[in-house]
This record gives C-alpha cells, structure tokens and sequence, in this order.
C-alpha cells in the first residue's frame, strides 16, 4: 500500500462513520521480547545490523500476522513506541495515515472460507483507539483478503474473492481439477456511504485454449490482455484447492490511476485502468486507454500465456510499490524452494504511458535488484525505497533489512513473528506527530 501520499485524506478522518465506542475484545498484544531498560519498555525483537551512517532514519510499521499485532517501532533499539489494540485478528495490511488513523484488514470471526490472507473485516481505528469505520465483505460467494489501499478522495481499494462452481464453470472454459474455484476481484468502497462505487472482476476477462464450444475461447499467447482460466504453475506443488490466482497485493498509481494487482499463484504484476465506470471494466472498451477491464500491462512470468520463449522473473511475488519520482517498480520475488529456494527484490523499468494498450506482454528491464543467500521467505514479505534511497525489505519469517543502492546490508532486524510489511515514518512525520510521539 501506499503509505507516502496521504494528506489529500488527512483531513478525512472518518468521522460521519463515526461509532460510539462499541464494545470490542481488543487482543493483548503479545508477551514482551528483549531487555526492556524500563519496566514500561517493549523490544519488539534485535537489532543485529545497524551501521548508523548510512542507516534511513525512522520508525517501522510492523505487522506481524502470526501474533495478531500491529505496532511501530524504533530502528535503533527495536522498542515498540505504540501499538494498537485491534478489535479483531488481522487479516494482513495495515496502513497509518498522516492523521494518526489506522486503516486495517481484519479477519472476520466466521469466515466462509479462511485461504491463507484471508480477512472480511476492515476499519479505520482512532488513536484513541476508538473505531472511526468498520465494514465486513464476506458471505457466501465473496471475501475480502490481503490487502486495502486507500484512495486520494479517501475511499478505499479492496481486494477480494468470488466463489465461482457448477455449470458456470465449465461455461466459461474452466477445466481444472476443482468443482469450485474462487477468483479476485477488485472493488472501490466509498466510506462515508459504505456503497461499492467501482468494481473490476477477473471473470470478465478470461481466455482458454480447452474447448471451443465454452466462452472465452482463443489461442492464449494471442490474448495476452485476458487471463488464462486454465493456467497453472508447472511447479506448483500440492492442490490449488479452488483459489487459483491468489492475489495478494494492491497498489494504486494516482497519476495514471492504474491499479497493480499482484498475482502470487500466477508469478505475475496485472495492471488493469481504474479510470473506467463499472460497466466498462466488465468490457474491452472504454476509460483512458480504452482497454476496459482488460489486462493493459503484465509481467514477471511469461509462462502464464504460453510463452516459453522469455525468461521468467518471479516465483510467487508479494508487494509492487511504485518508487517515487521514477517510471520504475520494486517487486519480491518469494523463490519456491523446488526450483528457486532464495528471494529477489527487483527495481523494474515500466512502459512509457503512451505505450499502455497496445500490448500487453511486457518483458521488463531490470534496473536493480538485490538477493542474499540468507534472504529467502516463501510467503508474504516485500521491499520499499527509503527516502535517503535505500531499501526496506520484508522477509517475513525473520524480519526486516535495509539495504544501499550498492547492495550493502546496513541494518537488520530480526524478531520471533510473520511479518507481512513493513512501512517507513519519518521521525517527525504527521502521523508519528497525531499519536503524539
């Protein structure tokens, strides 16, 4: 998520959804790690790197799945200056606004189906802990997961699941090994309301090479603006047990309102146009590319439509953040311990915008790219720029590193979690100042 460009919705704080301190069963936020030099100090882990100098200056926002917390902490010893007590698990990002808000995914108590990342729940948490918006997505056929992004008018991005089986299935060209599968899709909810006001599904914009009678039929490395129904990974292991795409990451470029949707079981970026209304995101038409829904742009695993001619970059990815100030992007590339058991972290080069719509298999230039023989998670994790041009990364069974432009590790962190991101605050940032640090 995009955590540098939040005073456009400072000001929206959520208060015409404002709830009167409803009673809730706020977590305990974990048992105590490290020497505290104060009764009153918590060490969220070590600090087992730290060359000073060079280190970016700040505080990390922490999320650390497996324990249900969320705080943020000081780089230089690892104490924890605040943390939130939430009123449900979490159900992975959240996000600290410049008004001291805490947009969060949360997990809903009773889940159709619980997919790893799975959430249901988001809101919007008051420094005082008060809870400004609560909204539940999940019933039956749909659930939100992953991740959340809010929007410059100060509505919020969802990414989300819908349960698809039956005959529809093979209607549309499915022939995979499951009755029923789950596909992403991506909605716009405007908070003061709780209206959905934009939405964009997978389902509009599949492609299969099976059987010429079902929809959707065509030659896939032709349609490389759709998506392969079909597709799966040559080293998957084990069964997609329905979720056969797996997104797990949202971020939104406001200057070309674009949207990148990160694609874990694909190895794949997609960039769809949120410029279009609804109806023209069902479609192929329409918004300022005139694409619709379709795929504009894709990359890191040409594999995904049939071409083998390409060399692939990703196996499973988590978290595209744009780097501000340049037409390029950070990714994580997990690695699968089968065929590729280390993490990568590349800096790719993005298609010019007057390129965008007239094709969309891109085979990107790497700008940067930085691995470590110790650097490997197979599960979430991700890498931000630093203002001083450093990297902050996430590997999300140990902890967090910062890395140079000349590859040096200059600080570490390691702590007993599950860390989804982290996120960089400036010392004297708005939102460290509205929690009164």
């Amino acid at each position: 998520m995009d955590t540098k460009d939040d005073e456009e919705v400072a000001e929206d704080d959520g208060s015409e959804n404002e709830v009167d301190n409803p009673d809730v069963d706020n977590n305990d936020g974990g048992e105590e790690s490290g020497e505290s030099e104060n009764e009153s100090d918590i060490y969220a882990g070590d600090i087992v790197t730290y060359v000073s100098e060079k280190t970016q200056d700040g505080y990390v926002l922490v999320n650390d799945a497996s324990n249900n917390r969320v705080y943020l902490m000081d780089k230089t010893d690892a104490k924890i200056l605040y943390e939130w007590d939430l009123p449900s698990g979490i159900g992975n990002d959240a996000e600290l606004l410049d008004n001291g808000n805490l947009l969060v995914a949360l997990t809903d108590s009773d889940p159709a189906y619980t997919f790893g990342g799975y959430g249901g729940r988001m809101a919007m948490v008051a420094p005082s802990g008060d809870l400004l918006w609560d909204y539940e997505y999940s019933d039956e056929l749909n659930l939100a997961h992953h991740d959340l992004e809010i929007l410059p008018n100060g509505n919020v991005l969802v990414l989300a699941w819908e349960k698809k089986e039956g005959n529809e299935l093979n209607e549309n060209g499915y022939y995979g090994e499951d009755d029923v599968i789950y596909i992403e899709k991506v909605f716009e909810i405007d908070r003061r309301t709780n209206q959905i006001v934009w939405e964009w599904s997978s389902w509009d914009h599949l492609v299969q090479d099976v059987n010429s009678d079902s929809k959707n039929f065509g030659v896939v490395k032709e349609n490389t603006d759709k998506i392969n129904i079909n597709y799966m990974d040559q080293y998957k292991e084990g069964s997609y047990n329905g979720d056969i795409m797996h997104a797990n990451a949202l971020e939104y470029d406001k200057e070309n309102d674009l949207i990148y949707i990160s694609v874990n079981f694909f190895s794949e970026v997609w960039v769809i146009d949120h410029s279009t209304t609804t109806a023209q995101a069902k479609t192929g038409a329409g918004g300022n590319f005139n694409k619709g829904g379709d795929i504009l742009f894709r990359f890191g695993n040409p594999e995904a439509y049939n071409d083998f001619s390409n060399p692939r970059l990703f196996f499973h990815n988590h978290n595209p953040t744009l780097v501000p100030g340049t037409n390029r992007i950070l990714v994580y590339s997990n690695g699968l311990p089968v065929v590729d058991p280390h993490s990568t972290v590349y800096e790719l080069i993005l298609p010019e915008i007057n390129e965008l719509g007239t094709k969309a298999n891109f085979n990107p230039e790497i700008y940067w790219s930085f691995a470590d023989p110790d650097l490997f998670s197979a599960k979430v994790s991700g890498a931000h720029r630093l203002p001083n041009g450093n990297t902050l990364i996430t590997e999300g069974t140990y902890g967090y590193w910062e890395v140079t432009p000349q590859k040096e590790v200059v600080w570490k962190f390691e702590g007993d979690g599950f860390f989804w991101r982290g996120y960089h605050y400036d010392l004297n940032s708005f939102a460290t100042d509205n929690l009164n640090l």
